[in-house]
């Protein structure tokens, strides 16, 4: 596939019908953490953007939402493909970012680097789309607060080691913080900065 179908391509076919449907999920995924939702579609994005997570770009991105990739994902067609089909212009700072990407396997670092809101503003914080191998089969972890009735046990695999801590310490400065949606093929798992977790 050249380079410029790269771009051009891969987009929803139905763009107002299918961004609604993201749209919902994405929704009911955040009102109820942890639970795991299917996209009804799909986007084909440049490699290594996953199709889920270039669904969730397409539907969240536009012009007023500067987005920060992983620099795997600022190295490949990602970038222009975005740019083309949402308007959301590339930023290389992660705190002005209000959306970041990171391709499955990518190093992610400490949240602490993004944009946290403020007291006033916590609203203007990144939102965090990380794709990984599966969303079972990993590390067990509880999750509870607001949306979540018993408690939910998710096990996302190919999170980072050190994602626990780094969740409790986002969890700690609330109403500031990260939100987080994670993806593998077309599912979805979202969790708003919210949600406690701890380990099984």
């Amino acid at each position: 596939m050249s380079t410029q179908s790269q771009i051009y391509g891969g987009a929803f076919a139905e763009s107002v019908f299918e961004a609604q449907a993201v749209f919902r999920t994405l929704m009911d995924c955040f009102a109820r953490p942890g639970t795991i939702g299917r996209l009804s579609t799909a986007a084909s994005p440049p490699p290594p953007l996953g199709g889920a997570s270039g669904a969730v770009a397409l539907t969240l991105c536009d012009h007023d939402t500067p987005v920060w990739l992983s620099p795997a994902l600022s190295k490949s067609a990602a970038p222009k493909w975005i740019a083309f089909h949402t308007g959301a212009a590339v930023t290389d700072t992660k705190n002005e970012a209000r959306f970041a990407f990171f391709e499955k396997g990518a190093a992610v670092p400490g949240f602490d680097q993004f944009g946290l809101g403020s007291q006033e503003y916590p609203d203007r914080s990144t939102t965090l789309v990380v794709e990984v191998e599966t969303l079972e089969g990993g590390q067990p972890l509880i999750g509870r607060g607001p949306g979540i009735k018993n408690g939910i046990v998710i096990a996302p695999k190919g999170l980072p080691d050190v994602f626990l801590d780094l969740w409790t310490a986002n969890r700690a400065i609330f109403p500031r913080g990260i939100d987080l949606v994670v993806t593998s093929g077309e599912t979805v798992l979202c969790l708003p900065r919210t949600t406690k977790l701890e380990r099984e």
